[in-house]
């Protein structure tokens, strides 16, 4: 009898606990990635899920963001940011509060009136993955194109110039990058918490690669662009810094941001160069969540700049015929 009592009270333990992390935490849903042949990897399309109190809906074309039609109504202005993990938000940031979702709620509310007049709502796009590069994002773009965005907005880090070949070793082996989901939740905090990360085969090589690799994720940048001058959208470059390089970038990140701006001066790119912005703040460290990606604070202030700049765009261009936006640059 008390052997019987005892096993069920630890079952109701276990259930109890399970019912709490799945409820609670999100534990036993996260968000699934599909391997890619050119992209590498992408999130699985058409998931919506919480974790941590934080709602994350990923629509049919892998983005994060609510379903959307294949182009805009005529009445829409599309906001198409294109990134890695600082655009995507990650677990630790709300769907409302994902940078996409915040430069578009202020755009829709700083529109000068003669836009307004045209454009009736901003509809935010957000294709971006953990650890995405810029051959990432050109893969991206060149299997699903822009959507009819009026801007596509790239937003880079620093470490994204020195990003390697896309590759879909990790998914499904590295607890990261989930293919499926985990027998419970229970079972999926066991494993975060005591199995160890095995090293993946080839994975290594991958991340090794040589060569001039800023060379290549430089060309792939200008791809991206050329890309979005063909499908007729304003195109902006956004490079945030690592936290570390707040006191002053080390001489290779200087030599690849150099680099960097040649190519958008050659180009006549818009381009927001984050790093004096936060150099010069009187709190950077709140700015961050980590070493690399911003704090609610840093998306806030982000945002501001993006909406700066992307009126400032729209107005730059708005008298320009579709022909001519082609070859202005």
């Amino acid at each position: 009898m008390r052997l019987g009592l005892s096993f069920f009270a630890i079952l109701v333990v276990v259930l109890l606990t399970e019912v709490a992390l799945r409820v609670g935490f999100g534990f036993g849903r996260p968000p699934l990635y599909v391997a890619d042949p050119t992209m590498g990897y992408r999130l699985a399309p058409n998931q919506q899920i919480r974790r941590f109190g934080n709602r994350i809906s990923i629509n049919q074309y892998s983005m994060r963001a609510s379903e959307i039609s294949p182009l805009p109504e005529p009445d829409q202005l599309r906001l198409f940011l294109l990134g890695d993990s600082l655009a995507n938000g990650n677990w630790w940031t709300d769907q409302a509060n994902i940078l996409s979702a915040l430069t578009a709620w202020k755009l829709q509310r700083s529109l000068p009136k003669k836009y307004t007049e045209k454009y009736t709502t901003v509809e935010p796009l957000n294709a971006s993955a953990n650890s995405w590069g810029p051959r990432n994002q050109l893969a991206y773009l060149r299997q699903y194109g822009t959507f009819g965005a009026t801007v596509l907005v790239l937003l880079l880090n620093t470490d994204d110039l020195f990003g390697t070949q896309p590759t879909d070793l990790q998914v499904g082996r590295d607890r990261n990058y989930p293919d499926r989901n985990p027998p419970s939740a229970l079972a999926e905090l066991l494993e975060r918490l005591f199995k160890k990360q095995v090293s993946i085969p080839g994975l290594e090589d991958i991340q090794n690669e040589g060569g001039d690799r800023v060379g290549k994720n430089l060309n792939a940048i200008d791809l991206i662009y050329q890309k979005a001058v063909t499908e007729q959208a304003r195109f902006l470059l956004v490079l945030s810094p690592l936290k570390r390089e707040i006191p002053g970038p080390r001489d290779y990140e200087i030599i690849a941001r150099q680099r960097l701006q040649d190519w958008t001066i050659e180009q006549n790119i818009s381009y927001v160069n984050l790093l004096s912005t936060f150099q010069n703040h009187p709190n950077a460290d709140a700015l961050y969540r980590d070493h690399i990606h911003l704090s609610p604070a840093g998306n806030q202030l982000v945002s501001d700049i993006i909406v700066t700049e992307m009126i400032s765009l729209l107005r730059s261009t708005q008298e320009l015929t579709p022909t001519q936006k082609s070859t202005q640059h």
